[in-house]
């Protein structure tokens, strides 16, 4: 192929969460090197998510998108607590799906949620034959909703030809879910280590004082959305506890719906017995969370589920943060050597952040060092390879 391979990438929308972090910065590395020429379809323009609207052109990763000169499309939809359904979609969008399916080389879905378009194509015997990938961000698809029967049927037809999973545990538990494609890679999920980086003393200094934090004070950091996927009530439970041990720790959380102005947050805070005396900095969603990232001595964690690669733990450990997790998906074997596992138990967790806390020096040392591994470029090429791989399988199988 002489020109460019062309990719189509499948968003169910563009709101704020780990896998569309990756997804774009993958979309974005892959065109930045001109081998492949990359476009979106976003089945919404906007999204309300914990208790936010959030417009697809307001978002960060669109606007990254653009700025790569990646053409993006998006249907006059509002994305909220359940994914379009097949039968949702007007004559028009079919049309123009197809349009933009036939234009390419390799499709990419992100996430299952908008193999609703695909299902709804097949239906109406509008489905351009292209290999398509399935990339998939959960250790526990029974959570997806009829997501997952979309995926299942769709790969069962053949029209997922593939998946990408960010995580053994992701790959494992999909399989065990029925999904069976022809091709399957397990790619592991890379940052930017030139955002996320240790601070100088400048910086952090800075950004301590924007938000009344002592200079030397410990800080405990929770970057997730308000989502009981992430239980945000245990982390707030371990901050009664931890507050107790060790007085003078500031707490910050930060995330789509992380903020008093969420009334549902408010009632998790009454109930967690944290003092009212406690520094628990509720930001909110926010762009500066490498700057957030810095001022950290521990990276928190206490998911329940659905976890598969946590972003968060990477970025905080390049930024020289003590990761510590719950054991949800790979966080375990994401974190060895430089971070720590804990029960899911509030009790636990502090003692945990205490004992990350006893051992900085040389935990951020190990964080620090493991940089490498945790750059995205790694991630990149893996995709690369990948999708040269779903041409060369889909030629053979024809």
């Amino acid at each position: 192929m002489t020109r460019p391979v062309r990719v189509l990438s499948l968003y169910e929308g563009f709101f704020a969460g780990g896998a569309r972090i990756l997804h774009s910065d993958v979309v974005a590395g892959l065109s930045h090197r001109g081998a492949q020429e990359h476009a979106v379809l976003s089945l919404t323009s906007a999204a309300r998510r914990d208790a936010s609207l959030q417009f697809a052109h307001d978002d960060t990763r669109f606007r990254r998108l653009r700025d790569a000169g990646v053409a993006i499309d998006t249907f006059d939809r509002v994305a909220g607590d359940r994914p379009a359904a097949p039968e949702d979609f007007t004559a028009a969008e079919l049309e123009r799906a197809a349009h933009l399916i036939s234009a390419a080389d390799v499709v990419l879905s992100l996430k299952e949620q908008p193999l609703s378009l695909i299902v709804a194509l097949q239906r109406a015997g509008m489905l351009p034959d292209r290999p398509l990938a399935a990339c998939l961000h959960r250790s526990d698809p029974t959570h997806s909703g009829p997501a997952l029967g979309w995926l299942v049927d769709a790969a069962a037809s053949g029209a997922v030809t593939a998946t990408i999973a960010c995580a053994e545990s992701t790959s494992s538990a999909y399989a065990r879910a029925g999904v069976v494609a022809r091709d399957a890679w397990v790619i592991d999920n890379g940052i930017d280590t030139r955002r996320f980086r240790p601070g100088t003393r400048a910086e952090r200094r800075r950004t301590r004082a924007g938000l009344g934090i002592p200079e030397s004070a410990p800080v405990v950091l929770l970057a997730a959305r308000f989502d009981a996927m992430k239980d945000p009530g245990l982390f707030l439970r371990a901050v009664a506890r931890h507050a107790r041990r060790t007085p003078g720790t500031h707490y910050v959380m930060c995330g789509s719906g992380m903020t008093h102005d969420n009334a549902a947050f408010r009632a998790l805070v009454d109930d967690s017995g944290v003092d009212d005396a406690v520094p628990v900095h509720a930001l909110g969603l926010r762009e500066d969370m490498p700057e957030l990232y810095r001022i950290a001595d521990v990276v928190a964690l206490t998911s329940a589920f659905g976890e598969a690669s946590p972003l968060c733990l990477v970025e905080g450990a390049a930024s020289g943060a003590v990761p510590v997790t719950t054991d949800v998906g790979d966080a375990a074997r994401m974190v060895s050597g430089f971070g720590l596992v804990t029960a899911r138990d509030e009790d636990a967790i502090a003692g945990a952040w205490d004992d990350a806390l006893m051992r900085r020096s040389a935990m951020r040392a190990a964080a620090l060092g493991a940089r490498g591994r945790l750059d995205r470029r790694r991630m990149v090429e893996d995709y690369r390879a990948a999708i040269s791989g779903l041409l060369l399988s889909d030629a053979l199988a024809a």
